[in-house]
């Protein structure tokens, strides 16, 4: 039996399996020793004997043939629990496939087991009730960020070299920042989210979690491409992997402001991000332009479309179930139910607007946009944010449940007033953007690229405190093989480490 999982990239532990050197079931075999050993609490649910099965019996000859592969359990497995990491849904179990999961497992992949993830993918961490704290493999006790964070900290520890992920907010580029992985957030619709599509807020993009460039084309040739389930799906585009490097780098123009317009970053991410973009530059003969960077903040907008999405899966449950939810979903939740009506849709639709026209005037000027990916090295794990530090309303609505039951009544007071005072509920949400604004400038650098479309890739660069940080590329709509070959140049150049330094955790 093979000592550990492999520590290479998915790609080469395909050709170990064509050469004979290893099998899909010695592989599987070390990869359910090793998490059964790991102290990440990186996956919610193991299913051996399935996977067993399907590993005797796998065609490496297939692009995934045999490939021990994490689902995470956002992504519905037929037979397995699927309770989008939440006690409301904690006995139900998964009756259909999406299509990425289908398209995979043609692909000849053997699923094993679902990842952790925060719950409903409605925060940058990965911390529930239902599953407790993921842990960061580079550092026990540090964030795996989120939501993918139980496939990024599974990658990165050394465990699987594949796993899913998806980005709504960030959730694939947060955590493969935390976690020193590359994290490629492609074009809206590039992935299909088939067969039960939920459109609303048209944020939301499938993807992996991997250590390497080209495990992320080959990936894309598999499950890329329309699907008529999904009408935002877009059309197939092959050749990613034979196309990685084709891209001529040289001359392109580059804007780099590290904090994206003014987010708060910690003390030497800007260094870090600023250092690397320039090296990148460099590297590839790129030039740099000078812009302002001026996108309006989006983080209430985004966080409420979400939220009313979170009301339509939960159905008759709410409020009923409050108390079984994460602090913060429960407080976002009474927000939306009380203060998203007519006039902060339309605000948050004017800010949509006018992002799309901020980031189309960008790239009137640049091929890329390159920032941070995250404000922080990765924070400690049970933290909901870097900073919590408390006295806001938002820290006194999750003191208790009479304060709870306290807040929901100022709400509905202030429902009610809206009555007579149409844009008060709107000034309000302005308002506790502003007490959000902790919360909210964790992903303040990515859910740009959410919000209007664009391809955005986290690529690893140096370490602040022994800590990975992500460089963040964003490119045109529908570039997304021009960014794979931006971070390919970085991984040419400037190598990163494919697993933490003390993986298999």
């Amino acid at each position: 039996m093979t000592d550990q999982p492999w520590q290479g990239d998915a790609c080469s532990l395909m050709e170990a399996f064509r050469s004979g050197e290893r099998s899909p079931v010695e592989e599987l075999e070390a990869v359910l020793a090793a998490v059964d050993q790991s102290r990440l609490n990186a996956f919610s649910h193991l299913d051996p004997d399935r996977a067993m099965d399907a590993a005797k019996e796998a065609d490496v000859s297939l692009a995934f043939g045999g490939l021990p592969f994490a689902i995470k359990e956002l992504e519905p497995v037929i037979g397995w629990p699927f309770t989008e990491a939440s006690l409301v849904f904690k006995d139900r179990v998964g009756t259909y496939e999406t299509t990425m999961v289908q398209r995979i497992r043609q692909a000849g992949v053997v699923p094993f087991g679902a990842t952790t993830s925060s719950e409903f993918g409605g925060l940058n961490v990965s911390v529930t009730p239902i599953n407790g704290v993921t842990h960061n493999p580079w550092r026990h006790g540090r964030t795996a960020g989120g939501s993918s964070g139980g496939s990024s900290a599974a990658v990165a520890g050394g465990l699987v070299t594949l796993a899913t992920g998806g980005d709504g907010g960030g959730s694939i580029r947060i955590p493969a920042g935390y976690n020193g992985l590359p994290g490629l957030k492609g074009t809206y619709g590039r992935i299909p989210r088939g067969p039960d599509t939920r459109i609303a807020p048209n944020t939301v993009v499938l993807g992996c979690l991997s250590r390497s460039v080209r495990d992320i084309a080959r990936y894309y040739d598999v499950v890329s491409g329309y699907d008529p389930h999904d009408p935002t799906s877009l059309p197939r585009v092959d050749g990613w992997e034979a196309g990685l490097g084709s891209h001529d780098l040289a001359g392109r123009k580059v804007i780099v402001d590290p904090s994206l317009g003014g987010i708060p970053l910690q003390p030497g991410v800007h260094e870090t991000v600023l250092a690397a973009a320039e090296q990148l530059i460099a590297d590839c003969g790129m030039e740099r332009v000078d812009a302002e960077v001026d996108i309006p903040r989006l983080g209430s907008g985004w966080m409420m479309g979400n939220f009313t999405s979170l009301l339509a899966d939960l159905e008759d449950q709410w409020p009923d179930c409050a108390q079984d939810l994460t602090d913060e979903l429960r407080v976002g939740l009474n927000l939306a139910e009380f203060l998203y009506d007519l006039y902060t849709a339309s605000g948050a639709e004017a800010a949509r607007t006018m992002a799309n026209t901020a980031m189309a005037d960008l790239f009137d000027q640049a091929d890329f946009v390159i920032c941070a990916t995250n404000p922080d090295p990765a924070f400690p794990a049970e933290s909901p944010m870097s900073d919590t530090s408390g006295g806001t309303f938002i820290e006194l609505a999750k003191s208790s449940q009479a304060a709870g039951w306290a807040f929901r009544q100022i709400l509905r007071t202030v429902k009610a007033a809206g009555a007579v005072r149409p844009r008060l509920p709107r000034d309000l949400m302005d308002w506790t953007q502003r007490r959000f604004a902790k919360l909210l400038d964790m992903g303040a650098l990515t859910i740009p690229a959410n919000i209007t479309g664009n391809p955005s890739m986290s690529i690893p660069v140096e370490q602040v405190d022994g800590l990975p940080i992500g460089m963040q590329v964003m490119a045109r709509h529908h570039q997304d093989a021009l960014l794979l070959d931006v971070a390919l140049a970085v991984e040419r150049e400037r190598p990163w480490p494919l697993t933490a330094p003390d993986a298999p955790a």
